[in-house]
């Protein structure tokens, strides 16, 4: 038998192994290096560490040389270290029990004399994840926040959120958020503080739904001693770091007008910054400031032009792309501040598809009397692109502009010009175009009926664009001679047709027609309404159906049913309801503004973020009702810019704005912040203790069979609630995720009620009777969710906050209540289900 061709002849792959002896040999070569302190044993050691991570990095198993690779560790080449702590890492989590072999080594690494060694192998042991091995991970993190090195007191820092997952009680136990605070208002170098600051937020974050001392601390972070530490120092932090203050500079709420033009005059250089992120991080902050004050956040947005624009010729299409929509939404709400810049949204040749898109939308949007001669003659150009997708984009931005009433003469006859190109997709667009125009315009009927009446319907294939034309054909077919003669064409075809939406316009214009040229027409309808009757769509056969039937009942009653006079419309419905517009602003510099979508509508819940609030609020509405106090934006309004139903009259003079960018914020709140790091650290959160019982008022009969009439409802307990509370929608989310649950109770609902809750508005309406307000709701049968608020009646800011999920399929309500004033709580309980049982009741 031939032996075996020796590793000389021939080097096994990296990522195939010559046979089920590699890994042994493997471990063989490793234990004869181990400990060698021969020249050439730590190049040895590279090469043996690199077959060992290929092998690791393509999926095979090379746990079994798990002690041979921490024997070999024993070295000071630092390339060494990293390999053997990424092998460490990734099997520690498989094999727990082979971790233990690497603490010993790995702590001694953390005392080592280089600070690269002592940051890795810190980083390293924290990266163990083993729950078993905690305790070795507390002295080594509490020596590394107090390292002489930075990068270890930065790795630190991550470590100790590292050790949260893990055990939280243990880090809490070991005083690591105190120490954290302490660093963060203290350390010099600016990554630390960075690190210190994102490990806290997402410890205090994760613990404020549990404990209300943690959500004191989150609240903390937001006070002005700290805002304006780290403001002061933005400009020593990197990008990513800056980004991470900025969002929470956002998130604080001014004290007074002067403090937020001083932390505006802090972030004017800001908008300079090269990188983007930063940019509209800074922008973020700039709006939420001033949203209060109209005339600031106007001027606002004037500052914020140049910046943006700068940044979308800068850079890839990708950057462009996400600025642009940050542009857009700002567009959308203040259309005329951009008005004179509409040159800037010209598309460029080079430029990707969806970038056009965008700007073709923004085009759209700040078309007004002075410049949408300019603006259509540029769309009209781009109405012959080879690319077909921004052909149909720009013939729809020409007529969605038409809409707006500008100009309306000289955009007619172009979209009746686009009629006359012969292009198919050309000629769908406009179609459907026109037909929104007659809609709005019924006076150029004449002069686009005459151009519409020369197009074959042969030549229209698409769904959409022959609709558009056969709806013409029955709306203006007394001033069309063949209108008739095609509708009886297209009826021929009806069979080939395989479009309902076509079906329906056909049924609906042979109507139409039949009204007014009977003669002409009652062949044609009659063949419609029996090929409608034995169409398998169930649209077209109900809608056909329904004409025979109002026919066989009276001819003049059908003709006003299917054919009344008709006014112009005026407004066409957006796509986007305001509460999603304001949500998507809400969420600028995120995700969100680039998806067009708020956040809940493309994320798992899981994934929302921290606050529990924010999470459940993400798909409902807000009441309408209970939002008359907070800021709407609407941009048709006068200054077009914050279209509140209360204008705050309280704005401070922009002049206070225009300080120079080298402003310092005052240094009195630098010398307060000592104070602010020796605060006592919370205890660890713990587990809810189980809700207190409620007897529960006795439940409504589901029905008097006896005939003994409607048992009474519970009386009223003897609490007052302000009728004209208000609470706006930040400030419910706060005390949310503050208070704690005094009351977790299942109601029962009465029939009644449960066939009248079709749509959250009727429960919403029934409460407010009762002094109960509804801030946000959402769902639909049978599922509802409500969040509902109440104030005392006594001249306090003692407030109740209610979620209730309502299933209609089982007559239930889940309740949950919490109270600023927790002894009130079985009160109001009994009074909100009194309210709630009476719903539905006359």
């Amino acid at each position: 038998m031939a032996p075996p061709p020796s590793t000389a002849q021939k080097s096994p792959s990296p990522s195939q192994p010559s046979g089920k002896s590699e890994v042994s040999d493997l471990k063989l070569q490793l234990r004869q290096l181990a400990g060698s302190r021969a020249p050439g044993a730590d190049d040895s050691k590279r090469d043996l560490f690199k077959r060992v991570i290929s092998y690791m990095t393509v999926g095979i198993d090379v746990s079994a040389a798990f002690s041979e690779m921490v024997m070999c560790s024993a070295t000071s080449d630092i390339v060494l270290k990293k390999m053997c702590y990424l092998y460490v890492g990734n099997y520690a989590r498989c094999h727990p029990d082979l971790a233990l072999l690497t603490i010993n080594f790995l702590q001694k690494d953390c005392r080592d004399e280089d600070p690269m060694i002592r940051g890795l192998a810190l980083r390293s042991l924290c990266s163990l994840r083993v729950p078993n091995l905690v305790e070795y991970l507390v002295a080594p993190l509490g020596s590394g926040l107090k390292d002489g090195s930075s990068y270890v007191r930065m790795v630190a820092a991550l470590g100790v959120l590292k050790l949260y997952h893990i055990s939280a009680a243990t880090c809490f136990d070991s005083d690591f958020p105190v120490m954290l605070k302490s660093l963060m208002l203290t350390d010099p170098d600016a990554q630390v503080v960075a690190n210190c600051l994102l490990v806290l937020q997402e410890i205090w974050n994760l613990e404020a739904n549990k404990s209300e001392e943690a959500s004191r601390e989150r609240e903390a972070l937001l006070s002005k001693q700290i805002i304006y530490y780290l403001l002061n120092r933005i400009k020593e932090f990197n990008e990513w770091a800056q980004c991470l203050i900025l969002e929470l500079v956002s998130k604080y709420i001014p004290s007074d007008s002067n403090d937020i033009f001083d932390i505006m005059n802090l972030l004017e250089d800001r908008l300079q910054h090269a990188n983007g992120a930063v940019v509209l991080a800074t922008i973020k902050v700039f709006l939420h400031l001033t949203m209060s004050m109209n005339d600031v956040h106007q001027q606002v947005y004037e500052r914020l032009k140049a910046p943006l624009l700068t940044l979308v010729g800068s850079g890839s299409s990708e950057q462009s792309y996400a600025v642009l929509s940050h542009l857009h939404l700002l567009v959308m709400r203040a259309p005329m501040l951009f008005s004179s810049d509409y040159k800037h949204f010209y598309c460029q040749f080079s430029d990707p598809s969806y970038v056009k898109k965008l700007k073709l939308e923004m085009l759209t949007a700040i078309a007004n009397e002075s410049n949408t001669y300019e603006i259509v003659t540029e769309l009209c150009e781009y109405a012959g692109n080879v690319d077909v997708p921004i052909a149909r984009e720009s013939i729809r931005a020409v007529g969605k502009i038409a809409l707006q009433q500008y100009d309306v003469n000289a955009i007619v006859d172009r979209l009746l010009q686009f009629l006359e190109m012969e292009k198919d997709y050309i000629t769908a667009e406009t179609l459907v175009l026109v037909k929104d125009l007659l809609r709005k315009y019924p006076q150029w009927s004449h002069d686009c009926i005459a151009v519409v009446g020369n197009i074959s319907s042969k030549n229209v294939q698409e769904p959409k664009a022959k609709a558009a034309l056969i709806w013409m054909l029955g709306e203006y077919s007394q001033d069309m001679p063949d209108a008739p003669y095609i509708l009886e064409s297209l009826i021929e075809n009806w069979d080939e047709e395989n479009a309902a939406e076509v079906r329906l316009h056909l049924l609906t214009a042979a109507m139409k027609c039949f009204f007014k040229r009977p003669p002409e027409t009652q062949k044609a309808l009659g063949a419609a309404l029996a090929a409608g009757q034995a169409d398998t769509h169930q649209d077209v056969h109900d809608r056909a159906l329904l004409y025979y039937r109002l026919l066989q009942y009276d001819v003049s009653v059908a003709e006003r049913v299917v054919n009344p006079p008709k006014q112009a419309v005026s407004v066409f419905a957006d796509t986007q309801s305001s509460e999603v517009k304001d949500r998507i602003f809400d969420e600028f510099n995120s995700l969100s503004v680039v998806y067009q979508k708020p956040s809940y509508m493309f994320t798992d819940k899981e994934h929302r973020g921290p606050f529990e609030f924010s999470e459940e609020m993400g798909n409902l509405s807000l009441g309408q009702e209970s939002m008359d106090n907070t800021p709407r934006y609407d941009e048709s309004d006068k200054d077009l810019l914050l279209g509140t139903s209360e204008k705050e009259e309280n704005g401070a003079p922009s002049a206070n704005g225009s300080t120079a960018s080298g402003y310092s914020a005052p240094h009195d709140y630098n010398s307060s912040l000592v104070s602010l790091s020796s605060q006592t650290r919370p205890e660890p959160a713990t587990s809810d203790p189980s809700l207190p019982k409620h007897s529960s008022h006795g439940n409504i009969a589901i029905d008097d069979l006896l005939g003994l009439g409607v048992p009474a409802a519970p009386t009223t307990p003897p609490l007052s609630l302000n009728p004209k509370a208000a609470l706006d929608p930040g400030t419910f989310q706060r005390k949310w995720g503050q208070l704690v649950i005094s009351i977790s109770q299942e109601c029962s609902i009465d029939p009644q009620g449960v066939a009248v809750l079709t749509t959250p508005q009727a429960l919403i309406r029934h409460m407010q009777a009762s002094s109960i307000q509804c801030i946000a709701s959402g769902g639909q049968s049978p599922n509802f969710k409500f969040f509902f608020f109440a104030q005392k009646d006594d001249k306090s800011p003692s407030y109740f906050l209610v979620e209730c999920i309502i299933s209609t399929a089982a007559g239930k309500a889940q309740v949950k209540v919490k109270a600023d004033d927790a002894s009130a709580s079985e009160a109001f309980f009994a009074l909100f289900q009194s309210a709630l049982s009476k719903f539905g009741m006359l």
